[in-house]
């Protein structure tokens, strides 16, 4: 019986209620957080808020922002909000409320697909997905409360977080973010066999919705999925040739953004140098002193579910591609920087922050199926108590290692709501 049966009646639908309610409770905590960022003090509430009211309202902000769905969503709202910095904030709550949304709906469809061998006792699950969901919304980097680690002088800033709630962009592009990964699992496990348009289509909009909202995720997702159709069809001696060109071609839409972006960021400008600059810890190094340590505090649960379960990424297509894109956005990370006044900016952070984002995720994911089910039988239906102590043994410090990412998230942001600056 697949679990998936198990769960049509009444606590599909109680699950349904948890997750609504939950969500409304999240999305007014955020909405004021937000509505703090954009009326309050920035020495308190720091962020870019008022240059995204200006931008919205098509004045000089000060800043160049070739990425306009956003802004265009803020004035759309704008037309019903009478306040621009509340159709602002308005806007980010409500594209950051759609993530949860979008990844109640791909946590149902992977872990629900499970096949169990009974139901007996794991009424529970349902609720223990929406708590996952909501808790991949809060994890944070790891950092000293009351002490500095060695070379790492603040605890977001060197390190990085996959929850940066004080930037509206990095938010408000993560529901088409989360669209375009998901999708691209699929399309990378369907492409050379059983080709389907749907999906190719599907994942050339969100990719492009995703870029005109913020670039970040973009600049990573590409170059893994080039190298990834590239190796397949060197794999396959171009047997998968024509497969490979119309997958290739939901891509373009997307490479006429990132043109327009490139030169609406790097476009020449008298007496400032401009455009990428390539260099080991460069940027990296105006913000840590220890970066290697840096990495382990921002991928510390990640790291830890590649390391014990390393066999997974051939079999997990959720997992390989996240394990994929976080290989692509460290290497743009300690490698490459914006050459002028920007190199202290660090911007392809934001990449990184993206690709920390997906690898909680697809480790969260699989760490979840390893816990309620192996070989088609539950933890508490192993017969087995050798293999069963040592699997809660590896299990428990996994998740152990999860919920302190979950604290000191929830920590960090509690920090943010109270009006302490992010870095």
């Amino acid at each position: 019986m697949s679990f998936t049966k198990c769960r049509n009646n009444k606590i599909r639908y109680v699950d349904y209620v948890f997750f609504a309610v939950l969500l409304a409770v999240y999305t007014g905590i955020t909405y004021w957080l937000f509505s703090k960022q954009v009326y309050g003090s920035e020495m308190l509430y720091h962020s870019d808020m008022k240059a995204y009211i200006l931008e919205m309202q098509g004045l000089d902000s000060g800043y160049s922002f070739p990425y306009q769905l956003f802004f265009k969503f803020a004035a759309f709202l704008h037309l019903f909000i009478k306040a621009p910095e509340m159709a602002v904030a308005t806007a980010v709550t409500i594209l950051n409320t759609c993530s949860l949304i979008v990844m109640k709906y791909y946590g149902d469809k992977l872990l629900f697909a499970q096949k169990m061998q009974s139901c007996k006792g794991e009424k529970w699950i349902p609720f223990f997905i929406t708590g996952l969901v909501f808790a991949l919304f809060f994890v944070s980097m790891l950092y000293g409360v009351g002490f500095e680690l060695p070379g790492i002088w603040r605890r977001y800033r060197g390190v990085f977080s996959p929850n940066p709630y004080h930037n509206a962009t990095y938010l408000a592009t993560r529901p088409f973010s989360i669209v375009t990964f998901f999708v691209f699992v699929r399309v990378l496990k369907d492409y050379e066999e059983q080709f389907k348009l749907k999906d190719v289509l599907l994942f050339g909009i969100f990719l492009f919705l995703s870029t005109v909202t913020k670039p970040s995720f973009t600049f990573i997702l590409v170059p893994a999925a080039g190298l990834i159709l590239l190796y397949r069809l060197l794999q396959k001696k171009g047997k998968n040739l024509k497969n490979t060109i119309i997958a290739g071609l939901s891509f373009v839409p997307t490479f006429c953004a990132l043109i327009y972006q490139f030169f609406g960021v790097f476009g020449p400008v008298e007496g400032e140098e401009k455009g990428i600059g390539f260099g080991l810890g460069k940027a990296w190094s105006y913000h840590c002193d220890n970066i290697p340590l840096a990495i382990f505090l921002g991928m510390a649960f990640p790291l830890a579910v590649l390391v014990l379960n390393f066999k997974e990424l051939k079999k997990d297509g959720v997992f390989r591609l996240a394990w994929q894109i976080m290989a692509v956005s460290l290497f743009e990370m300690l490698f490459l920087y914006e050459k002028g006044f920007r190199v202290g900016h660090l911007n392809f952070s934001w990449g990184y922050m993206h690709g920390l984002f997906f690898a909680f995720v697809a480790a969260a994911f699989l760490l979840f199926r390893k816990t309620f089910v192996i070989n088609g039988t539950t933890l508490t239906e192993d017969n087995n108590s050798a293999r069963r102590g040592f699997r809660m043994l590896m299990l428990l410090g996994q998740w152990g290692l999860f919920g302190l990412h979950l604290l000191l998230g929830l920590l960090y942001f509690k920090t943010m709501l109270v009006g302490e600056l992010y870095y």
